[in-house]
């Protein structure tokens, strides 16, 4: 399985990509990039050099990813999507040594045109809605939107919604209605049994 770059793309010398990924129109991959397998970079697609993505990531049109981003493996980043990497932003003061670190942990979706500001993890498998404006950790299944965002729900590995309250002093199960999976709620912590 090869990997694919249109011609229009920028890949600099010494960016590491995995076997059988497909970089489409005007992207620009820097040389300190390390790359996955079976990735796909839409058109317009930025990844600066201080970035780990790992296997079967996709990352829609007009997306950046800046530098101090780690995107763990199935992650799903939408069109348009924001990243940053200073919190406190200022063009005439230097801060590329305040960098915040920001970790996507494995099957998370990053809806279209939602921001997640840095220094913040966001949970396996979790869930930010178009638009959101993500600005603290998020847990593992977490269906988040809104400006802040808020947590509305909790989602299962396969992407649907499940009939589960935000938190339980008891443990509560329910079960995925498309995969059968089941999943146990305890207070604010939802796991896959």
């Amino acid at each position: 399985m090869s990997t694919t770059i249109h011609p229009s793309a920028i890949v600099d010398e010494g960016a590491q990509l995995g076997d059988g990924c497909r970089v489409w129109h005007f992207v620009h991959i820097s040389a300190g990039a390390r790359i996955g397998a079976r990735c796909s970079f839409g058109q317009n697609v930025f990844v600066a050099n201080d970035v780990v993505i790992g296997d079967n990531v996709k990352i829609q049109n007009n997306v950046s990813v800046y530098d101090a981003v780690t995107l763990e493996d199935d992650v799903f980043c939408g069109p348009s999507m924001v990243f940053t990497n200073v919190y406190n932003p200022r063009a005439a003061v230097a801060r590329k040594d305040e960098y915040r670190r920001t970790r996507v942990k494995q099957g998370a979706t990053l809806g279209a045109n939602s921001t997640i500001v840095c220094g913040i993890t966001v949970g396996h498998h979790a869930f930010i809605g178009a638009g959101a404006v993500v600005n603290r950790d998020v847990p593992d299944f977490a269906l988040m939107v809104g400006v802040p965002a808020r947590q509305i729900g909790w989602m299962s590995r396969f992407g649907e919604k499940l009939d589960l309250p935000l938190h339980s002093a008891q443990p509560v199960e329910t079960t995925c209605p498309h995969t059968g999976d089941r999943y146990r709620l305890s207070g604010h912590q939802l796991e896959l049994i």
